[in-house]
């Protein structure tokens, strides 16, 4: 077989590269980047081979792709302008039971919503994302025209919730549903090994473990361990679910996972936020973040959604140190990973008062090698030969990441995804220059705003108050009639 051409970006001003021997990034100054096909072959200085195509790395950043834990990008981009700053005060400030069921997209909007937050993603640095959604036909075709390299995860659940009052939360179960969701679930995971793209892969994910019985879950993970794929669910995410899970087994929801052999390596807990110590509860008698750390099971970290309502991981820097593998995720819009890392480290500081709960390092580290090991994948997040060529290039004389000492501090907490010029999946170039070329942007806006149109029409025909959508999340100033 002929080998295929090599790729050459020559003297970099800056590339953050792997080093195996010290199992860590390192900065690297004037050094080369060259792959061939999917994979890299060099990352370092004086690259000797013979180029197909040399690209001129000055005034460039060469960086590992982000790879991103925890997304719903085919309903979270239509709650823009709707739920920034809505929750519900007697239900733990979540938005989760009482608003989002509300202002859901139809079904026929998940294709436009998807490719709206592929779009930020891909603009941020994001190569490979975990997709957490309903299954739907045409899933993983749609993922892959875009070029990004994707987990699909589909949700399935045996209860679903809902308020009548705005104070308390009902669960409607179906056991059944439960498991047509988990035989559906394996269908579309099994179609993603198989796709000809080569980028897709799958993960087991029971919705909530507030909406699944433990059989379920149980059933969930031996399926996920057959194919030698994680599991991720959502536990220890609100003060409704913990209070419930207590109510119902008399054990906070990490005791109560680790109680029924679910809690380990093969689970990813989606936020693991509300640990019996959080300072938002009072559960003394318990040690989840100690049974959580002996487990090694992992979390899935994402910040902004849970800002928004006043609500921290307490904290990253100390779930790291304690050696619970972390990942960072864009739960919510926008899609902006480089947002999310920033608000990682920030928030970190101030729920511990302390400037060092979070270093820069953890999180990109979370935000690369973490994000790999969770998913498998130990040929992602890192910039070394024989990685896969996913990785970005972040203009470094761009005016916002100027001057600039440390590159990354720069990117992180200053320019942001303004300063990400190209990226690569697979070797192949999927943003140019600022532009996605895979994604018609404005058609699939069009769409989407046409889908809360119609969504946010609606709302009082589901709300348990009959309330209008300007009822429930008025503008930040009225509309002038005039």
């Amino acid at each position: 077989m002929s080998t295929p051409p090599i790729t050459l970006i020559r003297n970099l001003d800056w590339l953050v590269a792997w080093d195996v021997a010290a199992s860590a990034h390192v900065y690297m100054r004037g050094a080369d980047l060259a792959f061939a096909g999917d994979s890299i072959v060099h990352a370092g200085p004086g690259f000797t081979g013979v180029a197909t195509t040399t690209i001129d790395g000055a005034g460039l950043m060469a960086s590992p792709g982000f790879v991103n834990v925890h997304a719903h990008p085919s309903s979270e981009p239509g709650n823009k302008g709707v739920l920034e700053e809505l929750g519900s005060p007697a239900l733990g400030q979540s938005s989760l039971y009482e608003y989002m069921p509300i202002f859901r997209l139809e079904p026929e909007a998940a294709e436009a919503a998807t490719q709206v937050a592929i779009w930020e993603l891909l603009k941020s640095g994001v190569t490979t994302f975990c997709d957490l959604s309903g299954a739907r036909d045409g899933w993983a075709d749609q993922i892959a025209a875009t070029g990004i390299r994707a987990v699909l995860c589909p949700m399935f659940r045996a209860a679903g919730w809902s308020t009548s009052n705005g104070h308390s939360v009902e669960y409607n179960w179906d056991e059944a549903a439960g498991e047509r969701g988990l035989a559906q679930a394996l269908e579309v995971i099994d179609a993603a090994a198989r796709h000809p793209s080569g980028r897709l892969g799958g993960m087991m994910g029971p919705s909530q473990i507030d909406t699944c019985g433990a059989g379920l879950l149980r059933e969930s993970l031996a399926e996920a361990r057959k194919r030698g794929i994680p599991t991720q669910l959502h536990a220890a995410q609100s003060i409704v679910e913990f209070n419930e899970i207590t109510r119902r087994h008399g054990k906070t929801p990490i005791e109560w996972l680790d109680a029924n052999e679910l809690l380990g390596p093969d689970m990813i807990v989606g936020h693991g936020i509300f640990l019996n110590d959080h300072p938002q509860l009072h559960w003394p008698h318990a040690d989840d973040f100690g049974r959580l750390a002996r487990s090694g099971a992992q979390v899935a970290h994402c910040p902004t959604v849970f800002a928004r309502r006043g609500i921290a991981l307490n904290t990253l820097g100390r779930y790291v140190e304690a050696g619970i593998v972390c990942g960072i995720g864009t739960d919510t819009f926008p899609h902006n990973y480089l947002d999310e890392l920033r608000l990682a480290a920030y928030a970190a500081r101030i729920v511990s008062g302390n400037f060092r709960a979070a270093r820069t390092d953890q999180v990109f580290d979370a935000a690369t090698i973490g994000g790999a090991r969770m998913i498998r994948r130990p040929d992602l997040g890192r910039l070394a030969a024989g990685a896969k060529a996913d990785f970005f290039l972040a203009e470094t004389g761009h005016p916002a990441m100027r001057p600039l000492r440390d590159p990354l501090r720069s990117l992180i907490y200053s320019a942001g995804d303004r300063a990400v010029r190209d990226v690569y999946v697979a070797g192949v170039q999927v943003v140019r220059d600022g532009t996605v070329p895979g994604i018609d942007i404005e058609a699939a806006h069009a769409r989407l705003q046409a889908a809360q149109d119609r969504s946010l029409g609606s709302t009082a025909t589901r709300d348990w108050a009959r309330r209008d959508v300007d009822t429930m999340s008025p503008r930040v100033y009225r509309l002038s009639e005039r």
